[in-house]
């Protein structure tokens, strides 16, 4: 079996505009979206979302029920304004909420030849701790959410899923009883 060929970030993002702004962005701001490696393991693996221009207001919330450390920064104040159309300026070029074990990254969709892809294969999975923190961020992520699994005991553990209200999916699992 060969080596697959490897993908340049240039020819990940596509399109020579937005090729331009990231490239000009340092890799350490982009909210580590380069995993870190020690040898051939994966060490990190972070969920990075991608918002249409709602990605402040999704990441505030996701602050709101997590706690801990939001860092963002709108595309005016990166050097990527400088290969950036002006409507973009105010959008979200890279953020990252952090406590303790947790992260979440993300940015607003900055690729303007092409209209965002919402996923519908991809989920946030929060597993384990005790029940009664689980129900806490169940509640909290349930704010304005279609909620399609509530959660309750099942023969694997307590589950639930929910839909929030920026249209990302989440699951939760412990293997805590009531």
């Amino acid at each position: 079996m060969g080596k697959a060929p490897e993908l340049s970030r240039r020819r990940f993002v596509g399109s020579a505009l937005s090729a331009a702004a990231l490239s000009a962005v340092p890799a350490h701001s982009m909210a580590d979206a380069k995993m870190q490696k020690r040898g051939n393991e994966v060490t990190t693996l972070t969920p990075y979302l991608l918002f249409d221009g709602k990605c402040q207001q999704a990441m505030e919330f996701y602050k709101s029920c997590f706690g801990g450390e939001l860092a963002a920064t709108k595309v005016k104040d990166s050097p990527a304004k400088d290969f950036m159309p002006a409507f973009q300026h105010e959008k979200i070029v890279t953020a990252r909420l952090r406590n303790g074990k947790l992260e979440i990254s993300a940015s607003d969709w900055l690729r303007p030849a092409q209209a965002p892809i919402r996923g519908s294969t991809v989920c946030l999975y929060l597993s384990g701790g005790t029940l009664e923190e689980l129900k806490t961020l169940f509640e909290r992520l349930s704010d304005d959410a279609e909620v399609t699994d509530p959660l309750k005991e099942q023969f694997f553990g307590t589950y639930g899923a929910l839909n929030d209200k920026f249209g990302v999916r989440w699951m939760f699992q412990t293997d805590a009883k009531s």
